[in-house]
C-alpha cells in the first residue's frame, strides 16, 4: 500500500543509514585513537584492568629508576673496594719487605704512610648521591647500618608490595664499612692490638707505624702481616658481597624492563585496535553509507511517484 503519511521504505532506509553512520563513527574513532577500548563506555571491565595495569607500570618505571640509582651506588662502592684491595696488597708487600734484616724501615714506613693515606682518601671519595658505605659516622643523625635498594613492585590480590634489596654495611656482618669515625669499628680503623708490639705504634691498619722496629723486633712484624692479611680477607669478602649485589641488581633491572614490556603487551591485547581489521571495516562501512544514502533517496522518491496517479 502506498501512503502519503507513512513512508515505511524511507524509515527503514533511514534506520539502516543511522546504524551505518554510528558504526562508521566508532571505527573512525578507533583508527584515530588506536584504541578499541578508549574509555569505560567501550568496555568497563577491560578499561578498568588496563587503567590499573598502566598505573602499576608507572610504578615499575619508578622501580627501574631506583634500581639504576642503586646500581650506580653499588658500582661506586665496588670500584672503591677494588682499589682498596690493590692498596692493601701493596701495604702487605711493604711489611713483608720490612722483615729483611738491615733494611731501612723508616723509608718503608714512608711508603706505607702514603698508602694508608690513599686508603682513607679512597674510602672518603666513594660517594654517590650523598651515600658512602665505606667511610661512615655511626653517631651521625639518620645513620643506618642497613642500606635498601628498591627492587620490585607487585600487586597480588589487591595488595601492593614494594620489595627491596638490603645491604648491611657493618664490618662485623661482613659489610663494606672500612672506617667509622664514631667508634673505629671499621675494617681498617679497628684496634688490632698492634700498639702492644715492641716498637710498633698505632692500633690498626689505618695508623700503624713500623719505622722504629729493629732487627730484634721482627717477630712483631709477623703479627702486623697477619693483621693486614686478615683485613685484606675481610675487604675481599666485602668486595665479593658487593659484586654479588651488583650482579643481582643488574639482573633485576633486566627483569623489570622485560616485565614492563610484557605488561604493555598485555594491556595492548585488551584495549588496542586491530588497525588491519579496522581499515577493512572502514572501507566496508563507507560503501554501506553510500548505498544507504542512495536507498534513502530512492525511498523518498516513492512519494513523488504517487503524484503521477493524479495526472
Amino acid at each position: 500500500m502506498s501512503s502519503l503519511m507513512t513512508n515505511a521504505s524511507a524509515m527503514t532506509a533511514l534506520q539502516t543509514l543511522t546504524s551505518t553512520n554510528k558504526n562508521l563513527a566508532t571505527t573512525q574513532n578507533r583508527i584515530s585513537t588506536g584504541f578499541r577500548v578508549a574509555g569505560a563506555e567501550d568496555n568497563a571491565a577491560y578499561w578498568s584492568i588496563a587503567t590499573t595495569m598502566r598505573s602499576d607500570n608507572m610504578a615499575l618505571s619508578a622501580v627501574s629508576d631506583a634500581l639504576g640509582l642503586g646500581a650506580a651506588t653499588v658500582d661506586v662502592m665496588y670500584t672503591a673496594m677494588n682499589s682498596t684491595v690493590d692498596v692493601m696488597n701493596e701495604i702487605k708487600a711493604k711489611v713483608v719487605a720490612a722483615k729483611t734484616p738491615g733494611v731501612d724501615r723508616g723509608k718503608i714506613q714512608s711508603d706505607i704512610s702514603q698508602l694508608q693515606n690513599q686508603l682513607k682518601s679512597t674510602a672518603d671519595s666513594a660517594v654517590f648521591n650523598g651515600e658512602n658505605w665505606l667511610s661512615v659516622d655511626s653517631s651521625a643523625a639518620g645513620y643506618s647500618a642497613t642500606k635498601d635498594i628498591v627492587s620490585s613492585f607487585s600487586r597480588a590480590g589487591g595488595t601492593i608490595t614494594v620489595q627491596t634489596i638490603s645491604v648491611d654495611i657493618t664490618s662485623a656482618a661482613g659489610g663494606t664499612e672500612l672506617y667509622d669515625a664514631a667508634d673505629q669499628s671499621g675494617i681498617l680503623d679497628q684496634d688490632r692490638s698492634f700498639a702492644a708490639l715492641t716498637n710498633i705504634t698505632g692500633a690498626g691498619i689505618a695508623d700503624f707505624d713500623i719505622s722504629a722496629v729493629t732487627d730484634a723486633d721482627l717477630a712483631g712484624l709477623d703479627t702486623v702481616i697477619a693483621g693486614v692479611d686478615a683485613a685484606l680477607g675481610q675487604i675481599t669478602d666485602a668486595a665479593t658481597s658487593l659484586g654479588s649485589i651488583k650482579s643481582r641488581v643488574d639482573l633485576q633491572k633486566d627483569f623489570v624492563s622485560k616485565l614492563t614490556d610484557a605488561i604493555d603487551r598485555g594491556v595492548g591485547q585488551l584495549v588496542d585496535a586491530d588497525m588491519n581489521k579496522e581499515s577493512t571495516r572502514l572501507q566496508a562501512l563507507q560503501t554501506q553509507q553510500q548505498l544507504g544514502i542512495q536507498a534513502l533517496s530512492i525511498a523518498n522518491q516513492g512519494s513523488q511517484n504517487i503524484l503521477s496517479l493524479f495526472r
